[in-house]
């Protein structure tokens, strides 16, 4: 009998890593858009050079699984009031619900703390329940709602003090 044991790691990404990015961000917010069916994510006309322009200006991690990219994520600091902004984050379907969002998630409170970051927010549908669960299972809590984008969007903290 054999065994595949699977592996993953996350690290900064590149600007070798835009085409992947752009590939996992499309499918993610193509399901999110599907089970929100009122959100029109600006993620889904993201180009290649914005995505350039993120890797220049923020932090992006890109999680591998056996070399394959499956997941990134993107956060901007603001280092005068110490506080960051999460965005773009997105797991390949087919790699969900395995740890790799938990795994990105981690490191990106790592590199928060070492930046002295206080905190760190982001938004999502308020509807979609499993992304809830998943951000508070993370240490994030809903401080407010609102339907500028058409739909109930969640604006989210985590804390870090």
């Amino acid at each position: 009998m054999e065994y595949l044991q699977s592996y993953f790691r996350v690290r900064s990404a590149t600007y070798d890593d835009i085409e992947a990015i752009g590939a996992i961000t499309r499918e993610a917010f193509t399901r999110y858009a599907e089970m929100s069916p009122n959100a029109d994510p600006d993620a889904l006309r993201e180009t290649p050079k914005d995505i350039k322009r993120d890797i220049d200006t923020k932090i992006v991690l890109i999680a591998e699984s056996n070399n394959v990219p499956v997941g990134s994520v993107r956060v901007a600091i603001d280092e005068t009031t110490k506080t960051a902004y999460l965005s773009r984050f997105a797991v390949k379907i087919n790699s969900q619900n395995n740890g790799i969002g938990k795994s990105l998630m981690n490191l990106v409170d790592e590199i928060m703390k070492k930046h002295g970051v206080r905190q760190i927010s982001l938004h999502t549908d308020s509807e979609l329940a499993p992304l809830i669960r998943f951000y508070y299972g993370r240490g994030f809590h809903i401080d407010s709602t609102d339907k500028s984008k058409g739909y109930t969007r969640a604006y989210l903290i985590k804390k870090y003090e």
